[in-house]
């Protein structure tokens, strides 16, 4: 048997030879967690997260910010995870309405979406 350290969840686990193979995948709110940090260096941006319950807001981004002007949502997701029905349709009617939003999956990601606002290199 082989421990390991699950990285993501900060657990120890035990694993055959065959189960060390297995791909570690980041949950959602550490997605969140890391894209929100990278947000707060950038000094022309304002971003928060959103939290839905009973009060929220039904369908809207995980992460909204104003960019350069810009109003931007995002909306987080593990890698190959689908939006809802409602989660498109809010996202094309922030795109129909001049804003920008995506679903995103990493930092990368965002990085690459902010760049193309606001003419950066990454």
């Amino acid at each position: 048997m082989i421990l390991k350290i699950n990285i993501y969840r900060g657990l120890f686990t035990g694993s055959t030879r065959s189960e060390t193979a297995q791909t570690l995948i980041m949950l959602e709110k550490d997605i969140v967690a890391a894209i929100m940090r990278h947000l707060k260096t950038r000094s022309e941006c304002f971003a928060y997260k959103t939290h839905g319950g009973m009060y929220g807001t039904a369908g809207l981004p995980d992460i909204v910010c104003c960019y350069r002007g810009c109003f931007v949502g995002l909306e987080v997701k593990q890698p190959g995870k689908t939006l809802t029905v409602l989660q498109g349709k809010t996202i094309t009617k922030i795109n129909a309405a001049g804003g920008i939003a995506a679903k995103v999956t990493s930092v990368e990601e965002v990085k690459t979406l902010l760049a193309g606002i606001g003419g950066d290199s990454i």
